[in-house]
C-alpha cells in the first residue's frame, strides 16, 4: 500500500490577480505566504517518507512548507504540473470570454471537452496525472508521501482516482488553495479517503472560482 496526501499549492500571485497561470511560473501571493505556516502545522505529525512537487514555483514553495518539520528532499516531477494553457497562458480571466468565446464556454460548461488553444486538453491532463501518480505510488510501496500540485491537475486526477470518466469531472470539487486530499494505492486499486480538506486554515478567504 502507498498513502498519498495530495496538496494544492497556496494562493498564488496568479490566483490573486485572476490570470490563467497554467505553466506561467509565478510564485505565491502575500495571502499564500500567510497560509504556509498553517499548512506546515497540518503536516507536523504526519509521518512522511517522501515529498514530490510540480516544478512550478508556486508548488515548490508550498512543498517546502509541507516539508517544514520533516527535512526531506523535495523531488520535482514534470508529470504533476498544471495544465499547459497555450494561448491562454498568463491571460486575465476577464479577457478570455471575449477573445475565446467557444473555448471559454467549454471551460465554464463542458470542461471535459476543453482544450487550451495550442495547449493541453482536459483529457490529456486526466491521463497524464493518472500515469504520473501511478508511477509515484509504484516507486513508494509501503510508504506515506505528499504530492504538491495544482487545481486543474488535481481535479483531473481525483476524477481518475474515483474511477469516473473524464466526462464527469465537474462532479469533482476544485481543490482550494492548500487543501489536502488523501488516496491509498493497494496494488491496482485506488481508494479515495477524502477530498479538499482545508480545515487547517483558520481564516478562510473569499470563495474561490476555477482559477488554476
Amino acid at each position: 500500500m502507498t498513502t498519498i496526501y495530495l496538496v494544492r499549492h497556496a494562493k498564488s500571485i496568479g490566483n490573486t490577480e485572476r490570470i490563467f497561470q497554467g505553466h506561467t511560473n509565478l510564485g505565491l501571493s502575500p495571502e499564500g505566504q500567510a497560509q504556509l505556516p498553517q499548512l506546515a502545522e497540518r503536516f507536523r505529525d504526519v509521518p512522511l517518507d517522501g515529498i514530490y512537487s510540480s516544478p512550478l514555483l508556486r508548488a515548490v514553495q508550498t512543498a517546502q512548507a509541507v516539508n517544514n518539520y520533516h527535512r526531506l528532499p523535495v523531488l520535482t516531477e514534470e508529470g504533476i504540473s498544471e495544465i499547459y494553457a497555450g494561448g491562454w497562458e498568463a491571460m486575465p480571466f476577464a479577457d478570455l470570454p471575449v477573445l475565446y468565446p467557444e473555448e471559454w464556454r467549454l471551460w465554464s460548461e463542458d470542461e471535459a471537452r476543453f482544450c487550451a488553444p495550442n495547449g493541453e486538453s482536459i483529457l490529456q491532463v486526466y491521463e497524464r496525472m493518472g500515469k504520473a501518480l501511478g508511477k509515484i505510488a509504484a516507486q513508494n510501496e509501503q510508504k506515506t508521501i505528499a504530492v504538491v500540485s495544482h487545481g486543474c491537475a488535481l481535479r483531473c486526477y481525483l476524477c481518475y482516482a474515483l474511477g469516473l470518466p473524464v466526462e464527469r469531472i465537474r462532479e469533482v470539487p476544485l481543490p482550494k488553495n492548500t487543501s489536502v486530499s488523501r488516496v491509498v494505492y493497494n496494488g491496482n486499486s485506488i481508494q479515495v479517503d477524502y477530498i479538499n480538506d482545508f480545515s487547517h486554515l483558520k481564516i478562510e478567504a473569499e470563495e474561490e472560482v476555477a482559477v488554476v
